[in-house]
Parts: C-alpha cells; sequence; structure tokens
C-alpha cells in the first residue's frame, strides 16, 4: 500500500522559499529553504520521510501496531503517533524516563492520538538497541513494528534519500541540514549528486570526526560536519539563539526550532559571514520542521 496515495501528509505543500537577506546580496550568495515545515503540522518536517518506509513495511505484512522511542519533547515520537492514527494502527512510546507529574504538550497530544505511553528508566531505555531489549518488547507488546528512536536505520535513511525530489536539487552547490541521528544526512548524501558539497550541523555533542556510515571515500570528500553550533548540547539554547530566530523570522518570516532549524541557520548565516562559501555558490538548507518543541518554551520568548 502506498501510503503518500492516503493524504498522510500533503507533500505538495512544500515549497522553495529564497531568502533575500543583506548578507547573501552583500556576498552574491544565493540561499534557499525547502520548507518541508510546511507538509503537515504534526508530522512535519523529515520526520514523514523517515517514518514512510517503516509504515509501508507494517502494513504490508498486517502489523497491527508500531513501537518506538523517545524523550518527552521528541518530535518523532509525536509524529509517530499521529501517523499511526492517521494509518488506523496502534502506537507505543517507550519514553525516556521517570513519568512526570504533568505530561509534555508532546506526551499529551501523543496519549490523545492514542499512543500508549510506557515510561523506563534511562539506564533501561539505553537498551534500546540491545536485542535482547528488543525481544523483550516484542514478546510484551504482541509482535509490534519496531521503529528505531528518530527512525534512524536503513529503512529511514531510504525515506530521507527522497527529499531532495521536493525540489530542483541539481541547482545547488552545496546542501545543508541539521543533524541529530544523522539518518536525514545519510539520506540528503545518497539523494544528492557527485559534484554537490552536503554540511551536516550536528545540534548534540559527540560528533567530532564523525561521518555517516557505508559511504565511500570519494564521498567523504564532499561531506563536512561543522561541529561548532549546537550551542552546548541536545535542546540547549541561549539568548543568542533566541535572539536570531526571532530576528531570521521577522526578515524571512520562517518560523525555526530551537533544537534543530533554529540551530542549522545561525551556523549557514555565520558560515556566510566568515566567509566560508566562496561568492555564487547555490546554497539549499533544509527546514527540517519540528516546531512543536517551541511548545516547551515560556510565551513571550519567540515572535511567532
Amino acid at each position: 500500500m502506498n501510503l503518500l496515495a492516503e493524504n498522510i501528509v500533503n507533500l505538495s505543500l512544500a515549497d522553495t522559499q529564497r531568502l533575500s537577506l543583506p548578507v547573501l546580496i552583500n556576498r552574491d550568495i544565493t540561499l534557499d529553504v525547502l520548507r518541508l515545515d510546511k507538509i503537515d503540522p504534526v508530522i512535519s518536517g523529515n520526520k514523514w520521510f523517515k517514518l514512510k518506509y517503516y509504515f509501508e513495511e507494517a502494513l504490508q505484512q498486517n502489523q497491527k501496531r508500531v513501537l518506538t522511542f523517545g524523550g518527552a519533547w521528541s518530535n518523532h515520537i509525536a509524529a509517530t503517533a499521529c501517523a499511526a492514527k492517521r494509518t488506523g494502527m496502534e502506537s507505543i512510546g517507550i519514553i525516556r524516563g521517570e513519568k512526570p507529574a504533568i505530561l509534555s504538550h508532546t506526551l499529551r497530544e501523543a496519549a490523545a492520538r492514542g499512543m500508549q505511553l510506557v515510561f523506563v528508566s534511562r539506564e533501561l531505555y539505553n537498551q534500546k538497541n540491545n536485542p535482547a531489549f528488543i525481544e523483550r518488547l516484542l514478546q510484551e507488546y504482541n509482535n509490534p513494528c519496531i521503529i528505531p528512536q528518530g527512525g534512524e536505520g536503513k529503512t529511514g535513511i531510504k525515506g530521507a534519500s527522497e527529499i531532495l525530489n521536493l525540489t530542483d536539487a541539481g541547482y545547488y552547490t552545496h546542501i545543508l541540514c541539521a543533524v541529530g541521528t544523522g539518518t536525514m544526512l545519510s539520506g540528503i548524501i545518497a539523494g544528492s549528486l557527485p559534484y554537490q558539497q552536503i554540511i551536516g550541523v550536528p545540534v548534540l555533542k559527540g560528533f567530532d570526526n564523525w561521518l555517516p556510515a557505508g559511504i565511500d571515500e570519494q564521498t567523504k570528500k564532499r561531506v563536512r560536519i561543522e561541529t561548532g553550533y549546537h550551542m552546548g548540547g541536545y535542546a540547549k539554547k541561549n539568548n543568542e539563539l533566541f535572539d536570531f530566530m526571532n530576528q531570521f523570522y521577522n526578515e524571512t518570516k520562517i518560523p525555526l526550532d530551537f533544537v534543530y532549524t533554529g540551530k542549522l541557520f545561525f551556523s549557514a548565516i555565520d558560515l556566510i559571514k566568515k566567509n566560508y562559501f566562496q561568492k555564487q555558490v547555490r546554497l539549499l538548507a533544509i527546514h527540517s520542521g519540528g516546531l512543536q518543541s517551541n511548545e516547551s518554551l515560556q510565551s513571550g520568548m519567540l515572535d511567532f
């Protein structure tokens, strides 16, 4: 069954928006944004692409439920719960940490869409890739389709490799994306052309000297990982980031999230200011959605 035909998300809403910022004009640089955030308010950005083939495989195998992993503000948890509801499947979320007195906005919405939330200790959660733990989950929850955290793995990469199909990707000299699990970056690399430079911006620590697995030596030469923009780690934030996000929105009308896209576009503009790119390059930055995480912020911190 082709889930795209079932209108799970509306890919036709994605568009490519060209920015007209002074820093770009002064340096004769093109920066376009692939607005994946527009395809759906919940299954937003890159999430659909990473989930797509997991759900197709589950439906083809007549499985009735999916099980996945995430934290209290996980975009992946939100998207999986919504996709399961739209496909008529049950969903189970293994949630990192003890159950809080008040559920996050993300978890409330996931539960409202029918996801069974199972809270586990951080120690147990860290076993999410352990075959023995996976076997236990398969037995306990009646053989669900297991979707790794963030939709990572070959199945997620296969879906992410289709992201560039939504634009005239061959026009660009460089493609930039945020990096969490590395699944989207691996898909972008797979879907890119040999003359294109791929720049990944990790949003958490631990990516020094890291490159996606399975790429050949020639491909490695055109992949750069810029690690200086995680701002302290995953979901870490500061006033400099919020000031940038607000200014960026006021100039472009593009909303960003503080976990992924805020750091991505902060890095892109900073690298341009530092003359990282030659003149007349054509950059494509992937807006990977994730705006629901902004619900965790105090009211008034953002202008959108």
